[in-house]
């Protein structure tokens, strides 16, 4: 048996390498606009390829994304593409791409790694776990949007998908600013993820919409992108990906603008935060209802010094965490967590330690809880870390805490 060797993917390789993706992923090789998209965004990638010989039998490719963690921002390697030939299941092809990619991240300076999961078996024995979670939205648009507030009543605009990120694109910018989890868009990333002509898992679904607010010749206060549908009796469906606002009267201005859209029936909006305020904005519950949360993004803490001194921590902490990671060997062992005043929040310095820990939680629980998701309390109830000092994961809960919570909604 030829032993697998992992390198980068060259550039004249690349058509290979989507055939592979095709064929693991039970698609037939796509049409020609289609695949040029996805050549384009895997040469933005770094390619990594499981060869046996000359033959290409796996792989996994990486985003350089910059995501928003608690008071600023860290390197992420965004993980996509993953593909192991079906002849060479079950071989550690997997796990060899996934240690080549640990390598890579360290020499990268990359200290977190994210992804988002077609099989949810899979990735947790790699030390990655849901750091945000999402909901999904049905709203009856049959009859106005009863609200609790009034709406802003500046004047709505519709942008050409062409124009939107030069409009739009500082909005988001803000919006990333205030919520942790949440990927950087330059103008590829709008262009091949957020606003491609059609949309890659339903070519029912009309060209992007955007939809601005504000004063003529002023940044917008907020904006909505959405793609509509029409059934086969006539009834449309507005499909909101995207709505980001200054306040909750600009939120309230977009979400009565995409129910009142002519011959719409329905708005299903994927992907909100958990602590969306159109929940509590509504009158009539029965009119928003949730149809669904799911794990959104999955995180892996690559470096854990370098991502603990990266955010920015809520409350004082003076404690010891050890830190369990069979992925990744040299992550595992104890850090003191010391904070110092900056600014609104606490910066923490780590160091090494070998005094007792005061709370025990593997490379998951960590990811879990470091965006400000999932509190320690609730992994130490359910046993999934272990508290040794009384108050430890209180306080480690208290400090890692965000106003808002964590959301992604961009998928890769």
């Amino acid at each position: 048996m030829t032993a697998l060797e992992y390198r980068t993917i060259p550039e004249a390789q690349l058509e290979r390498a989507l055939d592979l993706h095709y064929l693991v992923f039970l698609g037939k090789n796509c049409e020609d606009d289609l695949r040029k998209l996805h050549r384009e965004i895997l040469e933005h990638c770094d390619a990594i390829g499981a060869y046996e010989g000359d033959e290409l039998v796996g792989l996994l490719a990486a985003h350089p994304l910059s995501l928003s963690v608690p008071g600023g921002e860290l390197p992420c390697a965004g993980v996509t593409f993953v593909s192991v030939a079906p002849t060479h299941r079950r071989r550690g092809v997997l796990s060899g791409m996934i240690a080549e990619l640990w390598r890579r991240c360290a020499a990268a300076g990359q200290p977190l790694a994210a992804l988002w999961v077609s099989e949810t078996g899979i990735y947790g024995r790699f030390g990655f776990e849901p750091a945000t979670r999402a909901y999904t939205l049905k709203i009856d648009a049959e009859r106005p949007l009863e609200l609790r507030i009034e709406p802003d009543d500046r004047p709505l605009r519709l942008v050409p998908a062409e124009d939107a990120p030069a409009v739009i694109g500082s909005r988001h910018a803000a919006a990333r600013a205030e919520r942790a989890g949440r990927v950087a868009r330059d103008d590829f990333w709008w262009r091949t993820h957020i606003l491609p002509e059609a949309d890659e898992e339903d070519d029912d679904l009309s060209p992007p919409r955007v939809v601005t607010i504000g004063d003529t010749g002023a940044e917008p206060a907020g904006y909505v992108f959405y793609r509509t549908q029409t059934d086969d009796e006539g009834r449309g469906t507005a499909h909101v990906y995207d709505l980001e606002a200054e306040s909750p009267a600009v939120a309230a201005a977009l979400w009565r603008y995409v129910t009142s859209i002519d011959l719409v029936d329905t708005v299903k909006a994927w992907g909100r935060p958990l602590d969306e305020p159109l929940l509590r904005l509504s009158a009539d519950r029965d009119q928003v209802s949730v149809v669904q949360e799911f794990p959104a993004l999955w995180l892996r803490v690559v470096d854990v010094a370098a991502a603990l001194e990266g955010r920015i921590w809520s409350a004082p902490v003076d404690l010891v965490l050890e830190v369990t990671d069979a992925g990744v060997p040299a992550n595992a062992g104890r850090y003191r967590l010391v904070s110092a005043p900056d600014g609104d929040g606490h910066r923490v310095r780590v160091t090494r330690t070998g005094d007792a820990a005061d709370l025990t939680l593997g490379i998951r629980e960590l990811a879990a809880g470091y965006l400000g998701d999932i509190g320690a309390t609730e992994l130490v109830r359910v046993g999934l870390a272990a508290e040794h000092t009384p108050g430890a994961a209180a306080l480690l809960e208290s400090a890692a805490r965000t106003a808002l919570l964590p959301h992604t909604s961009d998928e890769f």
